[in-house]
């Protein structure tokens, strides 16, 4: 199965460096790294021209001219510069646990989407992480207890790792709480309905779109959570300031596709 992994990202290469060093510490090795840009500077072209150096597999950078917040639009690039069978979306500021692609892999089956969740790092910590490039990817549960014990980040749970089973399926047509940071889907089933709705522009809500129009065609979720994590970096609460036409929007597909509403696990 060729696999894809799209890193969403803008001007944060420090933080960037971070998810690409994750990620050339996978276990799973043969997947490719799409870079989507949404109009970063030249240092973020610099850090991944280094890492193409490095890596054992491909890395592209995908570049848009900055006109505000556009991740659909640059996630939607990427898809078409793929042929990958399978594609895992994340966002350049969310480590890769090691197992993170392997585990999408291995959770991935035909007419369904997978789900996983994030940990939350404090300010203080996501600094030093990035100062002194912590191996976030490399520490064992037992380092994250000793973080966690400081305050270092918001939870354990999601550290705790179990098979597939049944439960991945509780909740099949659930669209709430899913994000593009830890989301991976067949590129069919994206093709199929057209990947991202790039009407929305400004921070939120186009990735409960993406869910949302997937379920309506028929491709449910299946949760990766305890066993996909990431680590997400701190940073400043983006600009909402069209959240609320980004809602008015998201609002109109809901309405147009409340048939879903008999479907275990949907929720308007």
């Amino acid at each position: 199965m060729k696999t894809a992994v799209i890193v969403t990202t803008y001007n944060r290469p420090d933080a960037l460096a971070l998810v690409l060093e994750g990620l050339l510490a996978q276990r799973a090795s043969e997947f490719e790294v799409l870079v989507a840009d949404d109009g970063s500077t030249d240092e973020t072209r610099r850090v991944v021209g280094e890492y193409a150096a490095r890596a054992p597999w491909p890395l592209a950078h995908l570049w848009h001219e900055d006109r505000g917040f556009r991740a659909a639009a640059i996630r939607n690039r990427a898809l078409a510069a793929t042929r990958a069978d399978y594609v895992v979306f994340t966002d350049g500021d969310c480590v890769p646990s090691r197992d993170f692609v392997a585990q999408h892999r291995a959770l991935a089956e035909r007419g369904w989407f997978l789900a996983g969740n994030r940990i939350l790092l404090a300010r203080d910590f996501t600094g030093r992480a990035i100062r002194e490039r912590l191996p976030l990817h490399e520490w064992t549960n037992r380092d994250w207890f000793a973080a966690w014990l400081r305050r270092d980040l918001n939870r354990l749970l999601p550290l705790v790792t179990l098979p597939d089973g049944a439960f991945r399926k509780f909740a099949p047509a659930r669209w709430r709480g899913v994000k593009t940071c830890n989301l991976s889907a067949w590129r069919e089933d994206l093709e199929r309905v057209n990947g991202l709705d790039e009407s929305y522009s400004g921070w939120g809500l186009e990735d409960s779109d993406l869910v949302i129009r997937l379920l309506h065609a028929g491709v449910r979720h299946k949760s990766a959570r305890f066993a996909a994590p990431l680590f997400h970096l701190w940073h400043a609460e983006n600009d909402r300031s069209r959240l609320a036409d980004n809602q008015r929007r998201l609002d109109a597909v809901l309405a147009r596709l409340d048939g879903l509403a008999g479907t275990p696990g949907w929720s308007r």
